[in-house]
């Protein structure tokens, strides 16, 4: 696989991820044998609220031990996450121009269970490029490797703890009267902003 490179597998990745994917389309592994990392975007989003930054998380069920494959992790359903973030997303992004627009596509990952996070963000995973027309097959990783001498490795590059350094062009945000422009948040916010744009620009 030349010029290629290893992905994580967020939940509602932000835009940088999506910039990357176009950039070393289609040689990408998505990586599936690693142990899943705490306090990432494995499981968390960060959309754009009327009080600013919101970040969602999909909780997931405690193992006994921190060394679970992230295709092991199961998804928890103690409390109704499912309602919360969707209930968020529409606050959000009502006013948007494109939220109706895609409203039926996400609501489906609000109303049914999925047992387990990989199940549930590769679904999301294939949703989002459909939605921005990006055509690339998902590969994944079959065994854990530590390194890809030639690959560029991703798997943690974008953190959910420190700002992207990535540039990115202001467009237009619902609440960015209030805020101003938030950068590398969920791809949903500029779906939901930009529409069929999105891809033009990523």
């Amino acid at each position: 696989m030349e010029n290629g490179a290893v992905f994580p597998l967020f939940y509602l990745p932000p835009v940088e991820y999506f910039s990357r994917l176009t950039q070393f389309k289609p040689n990408v592994l998505i990586e599936k044998e690693e142990h899943f990392p705490k306090q990432t975007y494995r499981n968390r989003a960060t959309i754009y609220s009327p009080d600013g930054p919101l970040d969602l998380t999909v909780p997931v069920i405690k193992g006994a031990k921190n060394h679970t494959k992230l295709k092991d992790v199961r998804i928890s359903y103690d409390f109704r996450w499912q309602r919360l973030h969707w209930m968020s997303l529409q606050g959000c992004y009502r006013r948007s121009a494109y939220f109706e627009y895609y409203e039926s596509d996400f609501a489906l990952f609000y109303e049914k269970q999925f047992d387990f996070l990989l199940e549930y963000n590769t679904q999301l995973l294939e949703l989002l490029l459909r939605l921005l027309k990006i055509k690339m097959p998902l590969q994944f990783t079959e065994t854990y490797e530590a390194e890809y001498p030639t690959l560029t490795d991703l798997r943690s590059a974008m953190s959910a703890k420190t700002p992207s350094a990535v540039e990115q062009k202001p467009y237009f945000q619902v609440f960015e009267e209030r805020g101003g422009f938030i950068k590398n948040l969920s791809i949903a916010d500029l779906l939901f902003n930009q529409g069929p744009q999105a891809i033009n620009y990523l």
